[in-house]
């Protein structure tokens, strides 16, 4: 009798132990702990045997399709899949807000799909166990992104965290779409150019002598403008032999190979009296930081620009105006530099697929959004489906129906696409290809004028880098003087509010805040990315 006590109590205590030790965990079972079910198909579609449904939490364009329960896109890939999903859709100035208050409450959906999550709670939620971890998951689930990430290595650097983990999935740029990862790219008006007898510039020189001559012969138009002026500063980088390697801020020196901050270099400080220049002699549009995207739309359309950096002016502006332009090449700088440094990294935003601990079958749903990755998961997503959104042309083009390019309700293009397809300003999970895209830089003219700048792309590029916790918590705070300081100083140079014999003091103004601090974290996260 005493020892069938004894036994009991040894039970109770080992449930109690167990209780105890789930309360501690504070989570779930983890994804290597869960296996796949039997409704799994591990390959082919349908995805699983017998339906099921998956609720989303997904980030939203303003100008996006506010329904997607009953779109074309979902309604077909419901019907490969057997897969339906419950979408949550959020607007983005709501989206932060709501999104942390699924993550603080607990309600949390079984994936976040294109909501933009932040690394830092990628990370932190990752760690907890709120958000699951997909190595393994990729491996077994995942061939499109697998094989993507096994072709070009620098995905999956890009998206694994310091403790070697993997919690969310990209948006992918493919990378031979260079016309996609360079835009938005230099444009010269060709008419102004046959009747200078001028060829596209090919240097800083040339530029600055089409300008001028730009504001002699022609008064009325505006020789260089753009809807961004950082687009200015990051076009003429490469020139300059700064930002070479696509990221704002922190490059490699030429000499040593060691990380830079390069806004305290001569070569930065070079770039900005070119600007300086530019701007001192009105060659540069007057109100370039304050223009709204309307107004430059607006003068592009009235054919006020004799140069300037946008996307396909065929495409945006009107074809007797948009035709006249002609795609400029890399400029060769003072010093010899020529580069074409305004590209992007091939991984775009890293946080655009999460699942959660709440997930039900997360290997089901690693197949659902591994499909995005794969050709014909691209053509879905940006293209539709054939005979009801787009058509194969004679040589081989995927275009729209006329019913989207000619909408017969005088829609855009833009507003007749979202009533079939979601993709229109989010950036969604999955990769985008050259053949599939049927935007701007897309286009027979963008993808000729991207031609023109691939001889001098970077070597090297790099995406944003994945810290620590304790990494982001010192970051933040300096990134935010320095960076800002830096954004701030740069406008003031370049329109003369600030004078250059004030160089010194700026430099040490950027050391004074703890520049050293914020250089040797970017460079314990650079040899981390390395090492991935």
């Amino acid at each position: 009798m005493k020892a069938k006590k004894i036994f009991y109590l040894l039970i109770v205590f080992m449930l109690m132990f167990l209780v105890a030790c789930n309360k501690e965990s504070g989570k779930k079972t983890t994804t290597t702990e869960k296996e796949a079910s039997d409704n799994l198909n591990e390959t082919g579609m349908p995805i699983v045997k017998e339906p099921i449904t998956l609720k989303m939490f997904a980030g939203m364009a303003k100008n996006t399709q506010k329904n997607w329960n009953d779109i074309l896109v979902w309604n077909t890939y419901e019907e490969m899949t057997n897969i339906k999903v419950e979408w949550e859709q959020v607007e983005g100035e709501a989206l932060a807000e709501k999104r942390n208050l699924a993550l603080a409450g607990g309600n949390l959906p079984d994936a976040f799909y294109a909501a933009d999550m932040p690394p830092l709670d990628i990370l932190k939620y990752g760690q907890q166990g709120v958000f699951l971890e997909l190595n393994d998951l990729l491996d077994k689930y995942a061939p499109n992104l697998t094989k993507l990430m096994e072709e070009n290595p620098d995905i999956r650097k890009a998206i694994t965290f310091p403790n070697g983990k993997i919690y969310s999935l990209p948006v992918i740029h493919d990378p031979d779409f260079t016309s996609v990862r360079t835009h938005p790219l230099m444009w010269y008006n060709s008419e102004l150019l046959d009747k200078y007898d001028m060829e596209v510039p090919a240097s800083t020189d040339e530029f600055y002598n089409y300008l001028k001559k730009v504001k002699k012969e022609d008064p009325d138009i505006t020789p260089f403008g753009t809807y961004d002026a950082t687009l200015m500063v990051n076009y003429l980088r490469g020139a300059f032999g700064v930002g070479t390697t696509g990221r704002s801020y922190i490059d490699k020196d030429p000499e040593t190979g060691d990380l830079r901050f390069y806004p305290t270099t001569e070569n930065y400080k070079q770039l900005l009296q070119y600007l300086n220049k530019l701007y001192t002699e009105k060659l540069i549009e007057p109100n370039i930081y304050s223009i709204e995207w309307a107004q430059f739309l607006n003068n592009g359309m009235e054919d006020k620009y004799a140069s300037m950096i946008f996307y396909a002016p065929e495409e945006l502006f009107s074809k007797e105006i948009g035709e006249k332009y002609v795609g400029g090449v890399a400029l060769k700088g003072p010093n010899g530099d020529q580069k074409w440094s305004n590209v992007a990294h091939p991984v775009g935003h890293i946080g655009k697929f999460v699942l959660t601990n709440e997930n039900p079958d997360p290997a089901a749903t690693i197949r659902w959004v591994d499909y995005f990755y794969s050709d014909e998961g691209s053509r879905l997503t940006y293209m539709g489906v054939e005979g009801e959104t787009y058509e194969v042309t004679e040589d081989g083009k995927y275009k729209y129906l006329e019913k989207i390019t000619n909408s017969s309700e005088g829609l855009t293009k833009e507003q007749e696409i979202v009533k079939y397809l979601g993709w229109v300003g989010l950036g969604p999970p999955g990769i985008l290809m050259q053949d599939y895209f049927d935007g701007s830089e897309g286009s027979d003219q963008a993808i000729e004028a991207a031609k023109k700048v691939e001889p001098d792309l970077l070597d090297e590029v790099w995406p944003q880098f994945t810290y620590t916790e304790e990494e982001t918590r010192k970051l933040d705070p300096l990134t935010a003087d320095i960076e800002k300081y830096v954004t701030e100083m740069q406008d003031k140079f370049i329109v003369g509010e600030e004078s250059f014999d004030h160089w010194d003091k700026f430099v040490k103004s950027i050391e004074k805040m703890g520049l050293d601090e914020y250089m040797e974290i970017q460079k314990q996260a650079f040899e981390r990315y390395e090492a991935n």
